[in-house]
């Protein structure tokens, strides 16, 4: 992985924090998932024109991606609704790579050295460590349920990118596609409270909605130019990032195990990027 792709993965990893931050610190977290979502897929409509469309090997990931990240969207809302963000955050992107790392060398083909797996081995032990540090397991099994998600579709994107062509074009259909469920929900079923948080948040939105964008655009663009694992391993860097902002913006208090379990995790992440 060179310097530039390695720089831009960690940029990506920040803005990746920022946005679950918006969600996090919004007083109906939900809503304002799906405000992210339709202001991502805004921006996607205005700049798709601009941009060659995806070759055809590509839209049958573009057709089954969506529904897992709309399911992601819902289950980032309600995590953030039963736990903090210091727990639930990097129980979801802690866990995400360890399964993307197994998958990628079962269905991708990838290859990883053993300093690569012993940096699975690192990040598996600062999961556990978080879980077991845990005294409420249902706090635990969603986020843990939602690294699932992540690293289902992550495999899925990565697939679908490399075959498009043009890694960007992918992303911003892949979010328009993405909001369309969402927003169809949220107009349909509830439209007074969509209107509501539109008119009173569009800026919360706005801003989670580009980095959301700008984090997942970077993260597959790399992903078509190095090795899917050492990728989403470095974007977990987001962990540390949103530990950060969870104490100093959102004014959480992680207890102290939590730290040392996140920073086992965040070891992990280095000595990936080491392989």
């Amino acid at each position: 992985m060179t310097l530039s792709i390695f720089c831009l993965v960690l940029f990506a990893a920040l803005m990746h924090a920022s946005w679950n931050a918006i969600v996090k610190g919004a007083p109906d977290k939900l809503m304002t998932t799906v405000l992210v979502s339709g202001f991502a897929a805004l921006i996607s409509a205005i700049a798709l024109p601009f941009l060659p469309a995806p070759a055809p090997a590509a839209w049958p990931f573009l057709l089954i991606s969506p529904l897992l990240q709309a399911l992601y969207f819902a289950l980032v809302a309600r995590c953030y609704h039963v736990s903090d963000m210091s727990q639930a955050y990097p129980l979801m992107r802690g866990a995400a790579p360890l399964l993307v790392a197994v998958a990628g060398v079962l269905f991708l083909g990838e290859h990883l050295g053993w300093i690569a797996w012993a940096g699975i081995g690192v990040v598996c032990l600062g999961v556990l460590a978080m879980t077991l540090g845990s005294g409420r397991l249902h706090h635990v099994a969603l986020p843990l349920f939602n690294a699932v998600v992540i690293a289902s579709y992550t495999l899925l994107d990565a697939a679908g990118a490399r075959r498009a062509g043009n890694a960007l074009s992918y992303t911003l259909w892949l979010f328009l596609l993405t909001a369309l469920p969402l927003l169809a929900w949220a107009v349909l079923a509830q439209r007074a409270r969509f209107v509501a948080q539109l008119r009173q948040h569009a800026q919360r939105g706005l801003a989670g909605g580009i980095g959301t964008l700008l984090s997942y655009s970077l993260a597959l663009w790399a992903m078509t130019q190095a090795t899917v694992a050492l990728v989403a391993a470095l974007r977990e860097s987001a962990i540390l990032y949103g530990l950060a902002i969870s104490a100093l913006v959102l004014k959480e208090r992680p207890p102290r195990r939590r730290l040392i379990a996140a920073s086992i995790i965040a070891l992990g992440v280095v000595v990936l990027r080491l392989a």
